[in-house]
């Protein structure tokens, strides 16, 4: 096989792809030539912590928002890959809410077992993509950042596995000027221990917000308002911890907010979202969206419509994470391999459109759940990705949803059953609040 295909991005989704190609390899299939093009000097992606913000050592754009003291706010149970378990990975059963270096040591545990780093071009920044009619490839334009050089190289297809959780939405609002104290976006947040004893306004009201003002109680913090602009999070917060509807202007260190009320505060943390950003596309295959479960223009979420020799990976609003981008890289493996036939463009359109509508036909955080599971298991009865217990990855999220209702700051100290292999995992040795130590060594020191 002649094919050649560029994967732009080492993180959970690129990494799916290569590992998808693997497990054809690895069943005797005759795999294409790959190239995966990634800009940090490591695979991971947002999982692949770096203590620096704004700018890498290279003057790109710090790709990470990763932060210390990270622990999953989601069960393990539901992202666990169905080609490689967790207690593959760790030998015994470990608990429900990890925390990063764990999750990471997992994520590449898997691609280490496979054998694709060769594959992998890192410290490598992909500059452009153009499509030629004529030709038919794709001339993708990369940066070596360690050599500073620049070259083109053609492809048959390109995946684009860049993520939508890196380049931050940042507001403006009256008075942000003239603030007297730190403002930040989530995404260069780093170490709760930085507000330690201070008031700390969060911007935000979803899972950033949630998260980094947990972290920031947890390590400290002397009080903590979150504003939100259509409802409030309303779980069961501490007494140190308000919700105020939206922030209306600052006005030298205080805020004020839509209700008349206002509040003294230190530092101001922006969790307002992320924008998807491709400037490495050209507007004839860029993706433009906002952050919803099924994007127009992506037939199954996975090919542009426009040109489906151009493959997105992961660029859905995300109940679901590792093992829906595996499904969607098998079926993006099998349609370049020839084993999938696509319907015309306007069948392509009409899916979408299809699915677009039902994505909002109720508001429920079910619907939503059950939804993006549905479409996973669309991809995966198309192609030979190890089928798993969807519906129990359903009641394992709103298990988790009910848990967070009713007690915020002890969800993760919960366990739940693999649905892969049906074991029920211990709970930690210690509870989260009382867990400052996120190590691997200190989170693994338990029995066997």
């Amino acid at each position: 096989m002649n094919t050649k295909i560029a994967i732009i991005g080492a993180g959970p989704c690129g990494l799916a792809q290569l590992r998808a190609f693997k497990s054809a390899e690895e069943a005797g299939t005759d795999v294409p030539e790959i190239v995966c093009f990634e800009k940090q000097d490591n695979w991971g992606g947002l999982w692949n912590y770096s203590w620096r913000t704004g700018l890498d050592r290279h003057g790109e754009i710090a790709h990470s928002s990763m932060y210390r003291y990270l622990w999953s706010n989601g069960p393990k149970e539901c992202l666990e890959f169905a080609d490689y378990y967790f207690e593959e990975h760790f030998d015994y059963p470990i608990a429900s809410y990890p925390p990063r270096e764990v999750l990471f040591d997992y994520i590449q545990g898997r691609v280490i077992k496979a054998n694709v780093r060769e594959k992998i071009r890192f410290s490598t920044a992909v500059r452009n993509v153009e499509f030629s009619e004529e030709s038919d490839t794709f001339t993708v334009t990369a940066h070596n950042l360690t050599d500073d050089q620049s070259y083109t190289e053609e492809f048959d297809y390109v995946v684009v596995a860049t993520g939508h959780f890196s380049t931050p939405n940042v507001p403006n609002y009256e008075g942000f000027s003239h603030f007297n104290g730190r403002i930040l976006h989530a995404h260069d947040f780093r170490d709760a221990l930085e507000f330690e004893g201070q008031d700390l306004l969060v911007i935000g009201s979803s899972y950033s917000a949630e998260d980094i003002g947990s972290q920031c109680y947890k390590y400290g913090a002397k009080s903590i308002t979150s504003s939100y602009r259509t409802a409030p999070m309303d779980f069961k917060w501490p007494d140190n911890w308000e919700e105020k509807p939206a922030l209306i202007k600052v006005d030298g260190n205080t805020a004020h907010f839509a209700d008349g009320s206002s509040k003294d505060v230190d530092a101001i943390i922006l969790c307002t979202g992320y924008l998807h950003h491709f400037p490495f596309l050209p507007d004839s295959l860029r993706l433009k969206t906002n952050n919803i479960l099924y994007p127009l223009g992506l037939y199954k979420g996975v090919v542009w419509e426009k040109n489906p020799k151009l493959l997105y990976l992961g660029m859905q609003d995300q109940w679901y994470t590792f093992n829906m981008f595996d499904a969607q890289a098998w079926y993006a493996r099998d349609l370049i391999l020839g084993r999938i036939e696509l319907p015309s463009f306007e069948e392509m359109q009409s899916h979408t459109k299809e699915w677009h509508e039902l994505e909002t036909a109720q508001g429920e955080a079910a619907y939503a759940i059950d939804f993006q599971g549905e479409y996973t298991q669309m991809l995966i009865d198309e192609t030979d990705y190890p089928n798993f217990d969807i519906k129990g990855v359903n009641r394992t999220f709103m298990d988790w949803k009910h848990n967070k209702k009713d007690d915020i700051m002890g969800f993760r100290d919960k366990s739940h059953a693999s649905l892969m292999t049906g074991t029920q995992s211990p709970p930690h040795h210690t509870s989260w609040l009382e867990a400052l130590d996120d190590s691997l060594e200190a989170y693994l020191k338990q029995e066997k």
